[in-house]
């Protein structure tokens, strides 16, 4: 038996010219990106999720980063909006699998803007970054998607960073992981311990006490163990050259 479905989609040969925001652009070693990728979908495989494949989008170098192009909650597929419009040619091939995976299909509509790596679910919380890619009818639309789900939203301001799970994710215990100076801690209703790795705030639980985390963490998956967590550490050094993280690599629907 799987844990459910892990959507990834492969890197696109065009990789090394996407996006970076707050960091200086540096060389992109597409090789390597490549080997990379497919270890972390081995990773996903092994923790027990079936992987599914989106369609490549070579014609988009950000497109591995799948995350930014669906919210998932509880059989429900927002599909979102980036806020960077070269990325909206990424939406059509995430769509297509979302529906033969059997979910419910809405969508965030201009003049609504909205990155999946702004959205961080947290039991019935869900935390939406206001940043440079998000914008405040975006958050308005995902709210009212997801009330059907009866979640509750809220807004985060963010500081300089990309987005909101660039800055902090939650362990299977509800835990916050973050760097308080990236945004307004304030609005965060969990307990927030915070890292001193700029990675450290990026993980993915897994299902059960497995924690998915970047092998730049080493001092964050030393405090994932000793919390009694199991850490399961990728490499994703050339997508962190793009400001990615290991949670955007992927999308996971449980029980799909």
């Amino acid at each position: 038996m799987t844990r459910g479905i892990a959507l990834v989609r492969r890197p696109s040969g065009r990789l090394a010219e996407g996006l970076v925001t707050h960091i200086e652009r540096s060389d992109v070693d597409l090789a390597l990106a490549r080997r990379q990728h497919e270890a972390y979908r081995a990773a996903l495989t092994e923790a027990g999720w079936q992987v599914r494949e989106v369609a490549p989008a070579d014609h988009c170098p950000d497109s591995v980063f799948v995350e930014d192009t669906v919210v998932v909650c509880e059989g429900l597929a927002v599909i979102t909006r980036p806020g960077a419009p070269q990325r909206r040619p990424e939406i059509p091939g995430t769509e297509k699998v979302v529906r033969e995976a059997g979910l419910e299909v809405v969508r965030i509509e201009a003049p609504g803007t909205l990155d999946g790596g702004d959205v961080l679910q947290v039991d019935g919380t869900v935390y939406v970054g206001r940043g440079g890619r998000t914008n405040g009818e975006g958050v308005t639309q995902l709210r009212n998607h997801l009330a059907t789900r009866g979640r509750t939203v809220i807004p985060v301001a963010l500081r300089e960073v990309l987005h909101l799970k660039s800055a902090v994710t939650a362990l299977p215990d509800g835990t916050l992981l973050a760097l308080p100076e990236l945004l307004d801690t304030t609005a965060l209703r969990q307990p927030v311990r915070t890292v001193d790795e700029e990675a450290g705030c990026h993980v993915v639980p897994l299902g059960d006490d497995l924690v998915l985390l970047a092998a730049s963490a080493p001092r964050t998956a030393a405090l994932v163990a000793d919390l009694g967590f199991t850490p399961v550490v990728v490499d994703i050094s050339e997508y962190e050259k793009l400001e990615g993280c290991v949670t955007c690599l992927s999308v996971l629907i449980p029980g799909a």
